[in-house]
């Protein structure tokens, strides 16, 4: 199978997931369910998938190539939060195409935090490659810290995100900016 072809076949499956998950939660989507949905057998599904939580990987992956390709060189003499800002708000408007399957998924982290914490060493990566778009070090220990705290930026403020229901995202935008605000002034005061 060519790479085009394993890609589309994850891209499907993905979209597969995510609609079982608005129709039946996620927690209540099999794996042959979504094998059903997405026209292949349980075998071709763990060709590429090990599990649902691997699916979601597949969606945060999904979702960082479409940044990375959305995301310009920026403006010259931008700041390196004002990129950081533009990198995260192309994110959150990247993920409003999956908004429903993936507020599905989020609702049923509540109940199954399990399933949240085993995607966080994930969306520590992605948060890794933002910056890394954003045009700031990610190695080292400032580069640690720094993908931990974008982590918890992210989801703060994708709390908002999930009931944000404005056309221009106006409401995430503005919980971005407060929130890299107060980042900033905590960065400066520890010195990172």
């Amino acid at each position: 199978m060519t790479s085009k072809a394993k890609k589309n076949v994850k891209e499907e499956v993905v979209q597969a997931a995510l609609a079982l998950a608005v129709e039946r939660g996620w927690a209540q989507a099999s794996l042959r369910d979504v094998s059903e949905r997405a026209g292949l057998s349980l075998g071709e599904l763990h060709e590429h998938f090990d599990d649902k939580s691997d699916i979601l990987v597949a969606l945060g992956r999904m979702i960082d190539r479409q940044v990375l390709e959305n995301i310009g060189e920026g403006e010259e003499g931008a700041s390196k939060r004002d990129r950081l800002f533009d990198v995260l708000m192309e994110r959150y408007e990247v993920l409003n195409n999956y908004r429903d399957g993936v507020s599905a998924v989020l609702d049923s982290f509540l109940c199954d935090p399990k399933q949240a914490v085993i995607s966080l060493p994930h969306l520590a990566r992605s948060m890794s490659w933002m910056l890394e778009a954003a045009g700031m070090e990610t190695g080292g220990i400032k580069g640690a810290v720094k993908v931990a705290g974008l982590t918890g930026v992210y989801l703060k403020v994708l709390k908002t995100w999930k009931d944000d229901d404005s056309a221009d995202l106006s409401k995430t935008m503005a919980a971005l900016d407060k929130t890299l605000n107060r980042v900033d002034s905590l960065a400066g005061i520890c010195g990172f």
